[in-house]
């Protein structure tokens, strides 16, 4: 039996329902607002925050820029060498190391110079290849003998018709343009940038990066440096840093040319410690690295902080082990044991390398690849003149024996040697290209040079450098090749390298 339905009951129960959805849609609206309001709110403190931090970033982008001080690079410049390409190309950053006492706080390194001003203590031209793969730096001796402007302020002075003066000299009498103006002239190679650090900087930085790793093979006195340092791995502060870089009577023969050893280590060290200590990724330390940098920054018109960053952009990627320090080969200079001259053909060799964006004379890199093409003479189709191009006793004559073992129809030549030639050269006519394949198979890198004097017999010419024969893929003898007993003298000049990775103490 159904019990009928009352209806009061039944619209009291109507109306507890819609007042309960009421209730329900209001609690709904008020948790929305109550969303709206934190969005709004947060909103507002996101906004801030951002324009908070675009403030902070400008303020830093106006100080850096202010810390820098600027030059006109091209000032009594005149013509200048063909630019390497701007920005997107290869770039030549000329980095120099003042030796000013201003701003380091204490007058242990004195307070002038002897002639008054400063010198280019330390000079640096860092060469960043143009598809971004690699870059070295060349150490440029202070006490380097070459030519000069004898004005560098007139753009009529040139160093074809100037005067020979020591390196660090250039930037005493004429600053930064005049040492730009000189290594152009002397080198034809076009600098993009310029950037004057001094001592202050350079401690600054060093200070700024935590200290950086040095290793002494001794115990270290100096008192001109003022710094007293224990053998041994040990990282240094920036004042300790700044008196190992200078040292230079006390460590090792006492000349410039084994404190750039030092400096150029101490340089792989840094770029060892930005990478190890993550720089680029700790806003707090890269700002205090950046401000360090460019208190002490003397740089020319063109090389803003926008142009800094577009230059790093480009290195995205870059790992240090693509990174060389080389020297330009010297020897002494005749009318001073003190002084050194830069050797005529390894330096142009080098200078060459930066001017035409190639690899480092020596490298890997500069050697030809082998062909891959099969050989079509065989070695006993080949008449082979040996020439000993380094007047090395015995050279010509093992050489020719290696050859002859593997077929070649070899003898020692009678030309007199030039010293010109370094490494191999293989000299052949029009019609024995092919030929002269074959015996560079012997000599991988060998330089084919065609020459008209010569008929049917291939000449091959041993030079500096020159590595001793290899066995060649179609010889037809069967004795194996004699053991060389002598060798051909290292190429004169011949750069010593060191990448940023090498470990310190090695």
């Amino acid at each position: 039996m159904t019990t009928p339905t009352d209806p009061s009951a039944q619209g009291a129960s109507s109306e507890e329902s819609a007042s309960s959805r009421r209730a329900r849609l209001d609690e709904r609206l008020q948790r929305r607002d109550v969303r709206r309001r934190r969005a709004r709110k947060g909103g507002i403190a996101l906004a801030c925050v951002l324009a908070l931090v675009g403030v902070i970033s400008l303020v830093a982008v106006l100080k850096l820029s202010g810390n820098i001080s600027r030059f006109d690079i091209g000032a009594g410049a005149g013509s200048r060498p063909e630019n390497s390409g701007g920005a997107d190309g290869p770039l030549n950053i000329l980095v120099i190391g003042s030796d000013t006492r201003e701003g380091i706080g204490t007058t242990e390194y004195g307070t002038d110079t002897v002639e008054g001003g400063a010198h280019s203590d330390t000079n640096l031209v860092v060469h960043i290849s143009g598809d971004r793969r690699s870059a070295f730096v060349v150490s440029i001796p202070r006490d380097s003998m070459t030519m000069a402007p004898k004005d560098c302020a007139d753009p009529a002075s040139t160093v074809a018709d100037g005067e020979v003066r020591q390196w660090n000299q250039n930037f005493n009498l004429g600053g930064p343009a005049c040492t730009v103006k000189t290594l152009e002239g002397l080198t034809g190679v076009y600098v993009d940038h310029v950037v004057v650090v001094d001592f202050a900087g350079f401690q600054q930085m060093v200070d700024a990066l935590g200290g950086v790793e040095a290793c002494l093979p001794e115990p270290l006195v100096d008192q001109d440096a003022q710094i007293e340092l224990p053998a041994g791995r040990q990282k240094l502060d920036g004042k300790q840093a700044l008196g190992y870089v200078r040292a230079r009577k006390s460590l090792g023969d006492g000349s410039d040319l084994g404190r750039i050893k030092r400096q150029q280590a101490f340089m792989s060290s840094m770029a060892q410690e930005a990478t190890k200590s993550s720089l680029l990724l700790r806003p707090d330390k890269l700002y205090s690295f950046l401000d360090a940098a460019t208190k002490s920054m003397t740089a020319d018109e063109d090389l803003s902080l926008n142009t800094m960053r577009q230059i790093a952009g480009s290195l995205r990627g870059f790992g240090i082990d693509n990174l060389t320090f080389v020297t330009v080969p010297t020897q002494p200079y005749a009318e001073d044991p003190n002084r050194v001259e830069w050797q005529e053909k390894p330096a142009a060799a080098l200078w060459d390398a930066v001017r035409l964006d190639s690899p480092l004379p020596g490298s890997d890199e500069d050697t030809p690849e082998p062909t891959e093409e099969p050989l079509t003479v065989t070695p006993d189709e080949i008449t082979v003149s040996v020439v000993d191009d380094t007047a090395t006793e015995g050279l010509a004559g093992q050489e020719s024996a290696a050859l002859s073992v593997q077929g070649f129809v070899a003898s020692v030549g009678d030309v007199a040697p030039t010293g010109d030639v370094g490494g191999v050269e293989i000299r052949h006519g029009a019609e024995q290209a092919e030929a002269a394949r074959t015996l560079a198979a012997a000599y991988p890198g060998a330089k084919l040079v065609e020459d008209e004097t010569l008929a049917d017999v291939v000449r091959l010419v041993l030079g500096a450098g020159a590595p001793t024969a290899a066995e060649v893929p179609n010889r037809t003898g069967s004795d194996p090749i004699p053991a060389p007993s002598v060798s051909a003298p290292p190429v004169e000049g011949q750069l010593e390298k060191r990448t940023a990775t090498e470990d310190i103490c090695g």
